[in-house]
């Protein structure tokens, strides 16, 4: 699914225009990436969590010319799914069709 899938889900859904939907989506992102760079934790009840792990400083090597470079340390994104989340997945179906509880949004 992409980004635009996701806005055309929303708009179907909540039979809102696709521009509102856009803004929702866009409003929703926005606030993930802006806690992330705040070095907050992200949790939404049943469906998982966002946080950002730190990769240390390391040395690799150029695949093409096999050279020495230097990796500097680094944050990245992590996402941890929650149980319910990985119940739904491995029983197959939707969120919503399952006896998993819904999360309010």
């Amino acid at each position: 699914m992409t980004k635009a899938d996701l806005i055309e889900e929303v708009s179907r859904v909540v039979e809102m225009t696709r521009k509102e939907s856009e803004v929702i989506v866009e409003a929703i992102f926005d606030s993930i990436v802006r806690s992330l760079r705040g070095g907050d934790k992200i949790e939404i009840r049943g469906f998982g969590s966002f946080r950002t792990r730190q990769r240390q400083s390391r040395v690799g090597r150029n695949p093409k010319t096999g050279t020495r470079v230097e990796v500097p340390a680094k944050k990245i994104p992590y996402f941890k799914p929650s149980k319910e989340l990985k119940d739904v997945v491995n029983v197959g179906g939707h969120l919503a069709d399952s006896d998993a509880e819904v999360p309010a949004l």
